[in-house]
């Protein structure tokens, strides 16, 4: 299986590190022309550098991907440079638990619950609104919006609003699944299981010790964790056209649960 997406144009959200920097550079390296965003613009540095490197290319922007104009004018920007005079795949990846942890019910703050379904579920709506009409007009389009193993049960982290926004996440693309068939564009979803990707997993993996890290790799059917790569070969299959007939999914990449 030969993946290529040469000319194509990907927009990637939370690309300065983790999942989205392994989706950018695996999608530069095959070809395609990738607008990689977030809201860490010195770490999105890097992101490009290593795309360059792979032998791709990558526009870096700083976009809160929250705000309904940022994610307007990147669409409009990317589009203006696009070979395809279109957006040909979108990748939702910016999410997060927004540095908050576990805590009861009766203690989270409305502006807590807003920040987490604000960067994992409204984003989404944003950036797929914004890039549907030039997908409608050329009939073809791939959106991949990454969620988790919190969407499909109870968070490891212990956070209430982040295994709701990925779970509604994950309703939301089986709806656009629905809304968008008609023009040939597919919506699917992708659940990683543990990944160390950045600093939040990497203080939630400390927190575990020693006996909570060994139990949850031995929970794990291939024995440990994920990379994110892992998860980048994943999005890759799923804006591939030997996914065309894919849509509508959650596909748990989690080492086998």
């Amino acid at each position: 299986m030969h993946i290529t997406f040469d000319g194509q144009t990907v927009i990637v959200t939370g690309a300065a590190h983790g999942f989205g920097r392994a989706i950018s550079i695996n999608f530069a390296a095959r070809g395609a022309h990738v607008w990689a965003c977030d809201v860490l613009g010195d770490e999105l540095i890097e992101t490009q550098r290593l795309c360059q490197d792979a032998g791709g290319i990558c526009h870096v922007r700083t976009v809160d991907v929250t705000d309904e104009q940022q994610v307007n004018a990147l669409v409009a920007e990317a589009l203006s440079h696009a070979p395809t005079a279109q957006i040909d795949v979108l990748v939702n990846n910016a999410g997060g638990v927004r540095g908050q942890v576990g805590q009861p019910l009766e203690q989270v703050t409305l502006a807590q619950w807003h920040a987490i379904m604000d960067v994992n579920l409204t984003a989404a709506f944003l950036c797929s609104r914004a890039v549907v009409p030039s997908m409608k007009a050329s009939r073809r389009g791939r959106i991949i919006n990454i969620s988790s193993g919190a969407g499909l049960g109870p968070s490891l982290t212990g956070i209430q609003a982040y295994a709701s926004a990925k779970a509604g996440q994950i309703n939301f693309t089986r709806q656009l699944c629905h809304d968008l068939g008609p023009f040939n564009i597919t919506a699917n979803n992708i659940a990683p299981g543990f990944v160390l990707s950045n600093p939040n997993t990497q203080r939630q993996w400390e927190s575990y010790g020693e006996a909570g890290q060994q139990a949850l790799v031995a929970s794990i059917a291939l024995q440990r964790l994920g990379t994110p790569d892992d998860i980048a070969h994943a999005v890759l299959f799923l804006a591939s056209e030997y996914a065309g007939w894919i849509s509508g999914q959650v596909l748990a990449v989690d080492g086998g649960r």
